[in-house]
């Protein structure tokens, strides 16, 4: 079973000011405080976002979940970082500063695959660039520090979860120490941060030194050496193991995969692991194999001179994401080490129900009064249902910051959150653009066996296959959509979440309702590739999955009398990917008459397995060594130019570099004016052939903007809820919906609490890489692909 707090979330004795009632908005300045008789800030929150006080941005979950605590909390939003000054605005806080570079990570935020700077910004008033500094999160902790150098500071969000360890920067091309020693703050919270930051509240309000905070689960600080009362093992004595029952030790051969003759098992099995020190565990109880342990991985500066070093501490990283079964984790740097507990235990669906019906006012601060907030236009009317996903997509963040266990509100709470737009969002018309999260249909699914969720570290539990523990009953879904339809007042539901639609064609039923009631002509899903190396490196289901669920869709628009087409996602250079996968991938786009409307290379996100195996030419999806197979990975920028020109093989600006790179692979018989070849030979223009060809679209991490474009003679218009960025879609960058707190790389979906390069799915709290669903805070835009 999946360990149960001490204390529920809304448990705990309210802190004095409870007294003062919840505010219309967190204030922003001193002559807010004085309208609401505030002489002080018990807690101050500092980000890089607009303030929006609405459940699909981090800020508000965060500050609105600490004032029904009982906590008076200021909120400084997108402060000039040149001084301390605006970091004072507020004056002193009593307990803490709480910092976040926002929903996106500030470096996805900034900057394009290609390493460009951007020129907008989804998250400020008018969506002005330049309102956060590169690297967000180290540069307002230390101007908290410089305006109050007493003040603990406590780092959460995207940006920081998924730097809480040793991490390759793409936009810096090397290896970075944890954020944790480049901000100097006190300490970090990863992932969704209601349970731990909620308890570190209430443990500095009665005194406590956060110094002293050392058993909080989903935070990680600094130590001068291991803490008492656990036992360390080297992470080099590790290996991977099979099925989970029994349980003889954590890496052992029998607690990886949930099912016999899993794919998982193909390396062999090490001698079991020594302990590389040895501390009193406490009496009582005999103690699970994982607790109380911490694993030891290869130091900093080990991991960035040797790849094949960080591949193996990513690779172990990974494995120890499961809040059942996950040990602590120890890296040093230098003379200190960091120190990260094992993640905090999810939400339960009434703690997630209070959550999301927190008073907030569902629109931007009154101060922006006249100014578009692009993020909140996008998810102002959509509602996140769930948290999480286990599809485990190598190129999201959403394990590493959200994890894989579904938490899930419970109808009547997501009901009534229809009923509050109906009344406080300006302008409603009737129509829900999304009811999803970071993957639509998985609301209410997990493992039915506990023993097996938690104990488990597959990394997917429907990769290579759907696990024979896994749920795959969307009646829960199927229930919600019919309940949100009959609600009064409601036109139309759409659900603009990432479909995982290996996981959907289990469930015909659910497809049909989809497809028949939620499909606004166009529905967006994310094959991702067409070829076994790119996709076996993703974790992604081969085509046989999408032609089931095309099948399907097909026949359940013709029921309904409906013209509506599937609009498939691709990603270009992804780790895997050889110019010949690429070649193969256009040459089915083009037999497809599938056109891409604009094309997005991989962007390795921090942290992500995919960025791993991009950084270190190694699958670090199993074992490594340094004689492991090298990984093709389209690294140097013709290449990854190719790549991109081969999706959009119909435009005449690409076929220069597609010519010659078919020459290069000894593809050149792809060059003519043949129907089997793709592009024309130089000098030639194609000859124009009858047949319709379908918009499509590439993206990563939500990064790209889609533009539906109607097919000849039709007029369907796209599907609600997806645009492009940390939105819909991990956590991520590109427009969309908003990625939630903390947020990894997500794409596609509302943002999500606490975090997610995220790709799709509502913002969530402190995340990025999500795709599917509401954005995840500090994730990328866009919209999320399963």
């Amino acid at each position: 079973m999946i360990p149960t707090p001490k204390t529920k979330l809304f448990d705990y004795p309210k802190f004095w000011a409870e007294c003062l009632g919840p505010a219309p908005f967190l204030p922003t300045t001193r002559a807010e405080m004085d309208l609401l008789g505030w002489d002080s800030c018990d807690i101050i929150m500092v980000t890089g976002d607009a303030y929006v006080d609405h459940p699909s941005f981090g800020m508000a979950v965060i500050g609105r979940m600490l004032e029904s605590q009982g906590f008076r909390v200021g909120i400084i939003d997108q402060p000039d970082w040149q001084s301390k000054a605006p970091f004072m605005a507020l004056g002193k806080p009593n307990l803490f500063f709480g910092v976040t570079a926002g929903n996106m990570d500030s470096m996805i935020n900034h900057y394009t695959a290609d390493r460009r700077l951007r020129h907008d910004d989804a998250y400020t008033p008018d969506n002005v660039h330049g309102k956060r500094p590169d690297r967000a999160t180290v540069v307002y902790t230390q101007r908290c520090k410089e305006a109050y150098k007493d003040v603990p500071v406590i780092l959460g969000g995207i940006e920081a979860s998924l730097r809480r360890i040793a991490h390759y920067d793409y936009w810096s091309d090397k290896v970075r120490r944890s954020v944790l020693f480049d901000a100097k703050a006190d300490m970090l919270i990863f992932g969704n941060a209601e349970r731990p930051l909620v308890e570190v509240a209430h443990r500095l309000s009665q005194g406590d030194d956060i110094k002293s905070m050392r058993d909080i689960r989903g935070t990680a600080f600094l130590v001068r050496e291991a803490l008492p009362g656990w036992n360390g093992v080297d992470s080099r004595t590790l290996d991977t193991p099979g099925k989970i029952d029994p349980i003889p030790n954590p890496y052992g051969a029998d607690d990886m995969g949930c099912e016999l003759g899993s794919k998982f098992e193909d390396a062999p099995v090490q001698q079991q692991a020594q302990p590389i020190t040895l501390q009193p565990a406490g009496a009582g109880r005999k103690l699970k194999p994982w607790e109380q342990q911490y694993i030891l991985l290869p130091d900093y500066e080990q991991v960035r001179a040797d790849k094949v070093l960080y591949a193996h501490t990513s690779r172990l990283f990974h494995l120890e994401t499961n809040p059942g079964c996950a040990r602590a984790l120890m890296q040093r740097h230098g003379d200190r080490y960091v120190w990260i507990n094992p993640p905090a235990i999810p939400l339960e669906t009434d703690e997630m129900d209070g959550v999301f019906a927190l008073p907030y006012a569902r629109v931007p601060h009154p101060k922006y009064d006249g100014k578009k907030i692009p993020a909140y236009d996008m998810i102002k009317t959509s509602i996140n249902i769930m948290r999480g996903c286990f599809g485990g997509c190598s190129f999201c963040s959403i394990t590493e910051h959200e994890g894989r266990i579904i938490q899930s509100r419970s109808q009547e709470s997501i009901l009534d959150e229809i009923e509050q737009i109906k009344e406080k969002v300006p302008g409603f018309t009737g129509v829900i653009s999304d009811l999803g999260g970071p993957t639509a249909n998985m609301y209410k699914l997990r493992c039915k066996s506990p023993k097996a969720e938690a104990t488990c570290r597959r990394l997917s539990c429907i990769y290579p296959d759907i696990c024979g523990h896994m749920d795959t009953d969307h009646t829960p879904t199927i229930e919600l959509y019919r309940a949100a339809r009959e609600i009064p007042g409601i036109k139309r539901i759409f659900v603009a979440s990432g479909v995982r639609y290996d996981l959907a064609v289990e469930d015909p039923r659910y497809v049909k309702e989809l497809v028949q009631h939620h499909v606004g002509g166009y529905l967006k899903i994310a094959p991702e590739h067409t070829e076994e190396g790119p996709l076996s490196i993703m974790m992604k289901p081969g085509m046989g999955s999408y032609y089931r669920f095309k099948e399907m869709f097909d026949r359940f628009s013709k029921e309904a009398g409906k013209e509506q087409y599937l609009i498939p996602y691709f990603i270009s250079a992804h780790p895997g990917a050889s110019d010949e996968d690429m070649v193969n991938l256009a040459m089915w786009l083009k037999r497809n008459k599938f056109r891409l409307d604009q094309v997005q290379n991989f962007y390795p996100s921090p942290l992500a397995n995919a960025t791993t195996v991009w950084h270190t030419g190694k699958n670090s999806l199993r074992k490594v060594t340094h004689d492991s197979e090298d990984v093709p990975v389209a690294k140097g920028g013709r290449q990854r130019r190719l790549h991109k020109a081969l999706l959009r093989y119909h435009d005449t600006d690409n076929w220069p570099i597609i010519r010659e790179g078919l020459l290069n692979i000894g593809m050149g018989h792809l060059i003519g004016s043949g129907p089997d070849c793709l592009v024309p030979a130089e000098g030639r223009r194609p000859a124009h052939r009858g047949g319709r060809t379908q918009p499509a679209l590439t993206k990563h991490s939500g990064q790209g903007q889609f533009q539906s474009r109607s097919l000849p003679g039709k007029s369907k218009p796209a599907a609600k809820g997806k645009g492009s960025g940390n939105g819909k879609g991990n956590n991520a960058s590109g427009q969309g919906k908003p990625a939630g707190k903390g947020q990894g790389s997500g794409r596609g979906g509302k943002p999500q609490q606490g975090q997610a390069n995220g790709r799709g799915g509502k913002p969530q709290q402190g995340q990025q890489a999500g795709r599917g669903g509401k954005p995840q805070s500090g994730q990328r835009k866009g919209p999320k692909r399963k």
